[in-house]
């Protein structure tokens, strides 16, 4: 496949994504209710939905801009971008979005916000030694 038109498919499924993540972290109940589709009594699950969508749709926006040469995937800096839109949304739900939950969920969901973190800050480690590494040479 041409690089052009590998481009071209990254740019639409990226876009695709971003939109269809972003539209679930809104989660427009009124626009849910009018279009007769189900609905979950909250959007906790939607919202976390969304967000991994929308970290996979700039993962995708981040890959177009390589040549492919890597053996396809999105590689860690797109690992970093998913697992960070995860762990920011899971937090922002447990801070602001009025979840009664008991301690035991409540931690577990916590820990999760933890654990996407910590990956996160080591996968971008290992970039950074990678590049610096690259750079060296």
């Amino acid at each position: 496949m041409k690089l052009h038109r590998r481009s071209q498919w990254l740019s639409i499924d990226s876009l695709i994504n971003l939109l269809l993540g972003a539209f679930l972290v809104a989660f427009p109940r009124d626009l849910v209710s009018f279009l007769g589709i189900p609905q979950p009594e909250s959007g906790f699950y939607p919202g976390i939905l969304g967000a991994v969508l929308f970290g996979i749709g700039v993962a995708l926006w981040m890959e177009k801009g390589t040549d492919g040469a890597g053996g396809g995937g999105l590689g860690l800096g797109g690992a970093v971008v998913i697992n960070l839109c995860a762990a920011l949304m899971l937090a922002a739900w447990l801070l602001f979005g009025g979840l009664s939950l008991p301690a035991r969920g409540s931690g577990l969901l916590w820990g999760i916000v933890a654990v996407l973190i910590a990956v996160s800050l080591a996968e971008i480690g290992c970039i950074r030694r990678t590049l610096s590494r690259s750079n060296d040479e």
